[in-house]
């Protein structure tokens, strides 16, 4: 199979500076997004570090004989680490933290993502869009349990309230999980500042378009006009046929 793959990160209309980040690798070996939080710019480093961290783990790493989940996270891993230590050295910046949703493709074996927080990995295949990851967040326990509806979460106060995320020395889980591909599946990695202002429905209309490069900033445009309260970053990534030899 053949991966095309394009992203885009833009602050909304209501923030001033912009705290996520994304890494898109040239050769199509993974993709990450993430989306920090914490004052004093803290938030940007948080999601800077993240990405870099795990960039050049899974880069020093991608030859090994290390089976892609376990690799995936460790870079994870690396990242809180690298996190922290910047807190302890930045006590301005101890309160950063940041989400983030990685994933990677490997020839000899399956696709896998890893995600901590509330940044998303979504799968369009024949038009259905599905939702990968699970959020780590109050109201998606509360879902869970049955205490609210997927409606009522929507507007819940407690909505941005995490359960994890990265920068934090009590994270004790980092979920990995194969993702089945096939050809013509669409991937779509994203920060909250998409899913706040779109329904999945309306994710899916505009994922369902072509060419990617488009679709990104069509996606961007529909959340801006939606209020575009947050910063709004996504990476597509199209899988397709090899061309004939």
């Amino acid at each position: 199979m053949k991966l095309k793959f394009t992203g885009v990160s833009d602050p909304g209309l209501v923030r001033s500076n912009n705290q996520d980040a994304y890494h898109i690798d040239p050769d199509g070996r993974f993709f990450i997004v993430a989306d920090g939080m914490g004052g004093h710019a803290g938030g940007e480093e948080a999601s800077r570090i993240a990405t870099q961290e795990i960039t050049a783990f899974l880069v020093s790493h991608w030859d090994s004989s290390e089976p892609t989940d376990k690799l995936l996270e460790k870079a994870l891993w690396e990242a809180n680490k690298a996190i922290i230590n910047d807190q302890q050295n930045h006590p301005e910046r101890a309160d950063m933290g940041t989400t983030v949703v990685a994933v990677v493709f490997r020839p000899f074996d399956s696709a896998w993502c890893a995600h901590v927080g509330d940044s998303r990995l979504y799968r369009l295949r024949e038009s259905q869009l599905k939702q990968i990851t699970e959020d780590h967040t109050w109201v998606a326990r509360a879902i869970q349990l049955g205490d609210i509806t997927e409606e009522e979460a929507r507007d819940h106060p407690y909505r941005h309230i995490l359960s994890r995320c990265l920068g934090r020395e009590d994270l004790n889980q980092i979920n990995v999980q194969p993702v089945d591909v096939r050809i013509g599946d669409r991937l779509l990695l994203c920060s909250d500042g998409l899913t706040e202002e779109l329904n999945n429905q309306t994710i899916a209309d505009h994922l369902r378009n072509s060419p990617i490069e488009a679709t990104s900033h069509s996606l961007v445009a529909a959340a801006k006009e939606k209020g575009g309260h947050d910063n709004i970053t996504i990476a597509i990534v199209s899988v397709e046929e090899n061309p004939p030899a």
